[in-house]
């Protein structure tokens, strides 16, 4: 009955548009780029079985930050399953050189298996055009939805901040550190759990406080990267308790007054300069302090975030 699902799902239509690639005069010295590209690619192995071909192409899901997204559906008579088709262009990839963080976030992707981050099916590629296989998140964007509502209830934005705390644990226990964690980076599944995604600045560091290179959202950056210092995971725990801020109060709390610029939000940054709106329950700015460390040894543990009153309260 599934099955029948699947196949009978409205997938929409498709508008032509990984036909539609960049057009690019090939130079010798492009020629020369995209050839090294597939040598990069081809270590970062792709799924060999895999072409466009074997989809049926159905409606836009929107335009990332290095290419388009469609839904497709596998054909098959015995697994016509629905996934989301993401393409990237190789001119694109080479014009705005990100070569390294598309690669990254493929072999980064492929070895992840957690209910709350977007799986990696496969990848493939021809002459022309990288696709990448994800899972379907089918309710969308939780930024949209953040977007819609202004701000969640206390009670919705803990049960989500609990899956995201719990698909970081799983990616720090591989030595995975995301660095972008933010609403525009977390999907929802069909019932509504959080799937964390785009994997585009995550970086594999096997050594704790390794890690140099500026990352990520200005407003959602820790203290130790905008001050320069080596940095490890706790990044990413400062960026949890940023979101729970952005959830529950509809607004960054580092990046609400914008007349400063960059400068003024760096500075609340790294004096830790929170200022929680009257209506926010006390559990919920004690949570959100215990993340906003300016020390990263200072701040809550992911493996702990579920024993915190305002996360157990709301269970």
């Amino acid at each position: 009955m599934q099955e029948q699902d699947q196949r009978s799902t409205n997938i929409g239509s498709y508008d032509g548009g990984f036909e539609r690639a960049t057009q690019i005069k090939f130079t010798p010295e492009r020629i020369a780029q995209h050839r090294q590209l597939d040598d990069d690619f081809e270590r970062a192995g792709p799924s060999k079985h895999w072409s466009l071909n074997n989809f049926d192409i159905g409606r836009p899901l929107g335009k990332g930050h290095f290419g388009k997204v469609y839904l497709a559906r596998v054909k098959s008579k015995t697994d016509p399953f629905i996934l989301v088709l993401k393409c990237l262009t190789k001119d694109e990839v080479i014009t705005k050189q990100v070569q390294m963080q598309v690669r990254r976030e493929i072999e980064v992707m492929q070895s992840l298996r957690h209910p709350n981050i977007i799986r990696l099916f496969g990848w493939f590629h021809d002459s022309t055009r990288i696709f990448l296989m994800l899972e379907l998140a089918g309710k969308g964007e939780l930024f949209k939805q953040l977007a819609k509502k202004g701000k969640f209830s206390e009670r919705r934005s803990s049960q989500y901040i609990s899956q995201v705390a719990s698909g970081l644990n799983y990616l720090h226990s591989k030595n995975i550190i995301h660095r972008d964690i933010k609403p525009e980076n977390l999907l929802l599944g069909m019932n509504g759990e959080i799937k964390i995604g785009d994997f585009g600045w995550s970086v594999y560091s096997p050594e704790e406080n390794s890690q140099r290179t500026l990352a990520g959202t200005l407003s959602y950056v820790s203290p130790e990267m905008i001050l320069g210092q080596s940095y490890g995971k706790a990044i990413d725990i400062w960026a949890l308790g940023v979101l729970t801020f952005e959830l529950t109060c509809g607004e960054e709390p580092f990046g609400a007054d914008t007349t400063g610029g960059p400068r003024l939000v760096h500075q609340r940054i790294c004096r830790c300069d929170i200022r929680f709106p009257p209506y926010l329950s006390l559990e919920a700015k004690d949570f959100i302090q215990s993340l906003l460390r300016f020390r990263p040894e200072e701040r809550l543990p992911l493996d702990q975030v579920d024993q915190q009153p305002w996360i157990a309260s709301h269970r």
